[in-house]
């Protein structure tokens, strides 16, 4: 399976982050199939390079950036325009998942969730919003649906996802004026490398297949397009929406298949 690219980002700027696999890589190179030239912002920088590779030098960047430390996006940011000229688009993707029980996650780990998740969005944003504002540009953020609604044993991680649904809410109705368009798409379970600790073994998979109204869970690829189409001139009158891509996910009450 791969993602179709079917709009034109011919002479745009993107900048994703977390694109060093899963749903960012397949982001990353939905753009640069579309015609865009992207940077690439990760922890990892040759996984990040390794996204890029087979694409042209000239309409590609690879930087190492932990999204939690402000003085780093900061550095990335300034990197990015000063090799491009321009921001057009802003992929907030990098993200890090921890689940269990509330008394089971100890200080560090929340704040290095939250420091990902929900900081690394403020930092991110922060930086990029009047460069955006400059070139009438737009976000597009990757919540989920747990930030929607409750889960079991994972109340820290969605408590950081709904803190990102709301700051696309919100900056959409401050920044609309200003001509920059905010939003976010809204995954479920998908099969990327943040979701490898649940074995893959059909049984083990079976509670949430069950749970999708498609009858399977999400390849990175089912994401990507829809970020471009967030992004594009196609969803020009759209902003303040985290747009489910869920595969029907959210449409159930909760009740099993039966």
């Amino acid at each position: 399976m791969s993602a179709t690219a079917t709009f034109d980002f011919s002479g745009a700027v993107v900048l994703v982050t977390g694109g060093g696999s899963g749903i960012g890589r397949s982001v990353t190179r939905s753009f640069l199939d579309a015609g865009a030239d992207v940077a690439v912002l990760g922890r990892r920088l040759e996984r990040c390079e390794e996204t890029l590779a087979g694409h042209p030098e000239e309409r590609t960047m690879a930087l190492a950036c932990d999204v939690g430390r402000p003085e780093e996006v900061a550095h990335a940011v300034r990197g990015v325009v000063d090799r491009f000229g321009r921001l057009d688009v802003v992929v907030s993707n990098a993200a890090l998942y921890v689940s269990g029980s509330l008394t089971d996650l100890d200080e560090a780990t929340w704040a290095s969730m939250r420091a990902t998740n929900v900081d690394g969005t403020f930092h991110l944003l922060r930086h990029c919003l009047p460069h955006l504002e400059a070139s009438s540009g737009s976000v597009v953020a990757v919540s989920s649906v747990s930030g929607e609604r409750g889960d079991w044993g994972q109340a820290a991680y969605n408590a950081t996802k709904g803190a990102v649904s709301l700051f696309v809410r919100s900056l959409a109705l401050d920044y609309g004026a200003r001509g920059v368009r905010i939003n976010a798409v809204a995954p479920a379970f998908t099969l990327t490398d943040m979701t490898a600790r649940v074995d893959r073994d059909p049984d083990s998979l079976a509670p949430f297949v069950n749970r999708v109204a498609l009858g399977r869970l999400a390849e990175p690829d089912d994401i990507a397009p829809a970020v471009l189409y967030l992004a594009s001139d196609a969803a020009r009158y759209v902003t303040g929406v985290v747009l489910p891509v869920d595969g029907g996910t959210s449409a159930s009450t909760g009740q099993p298949h039966l």
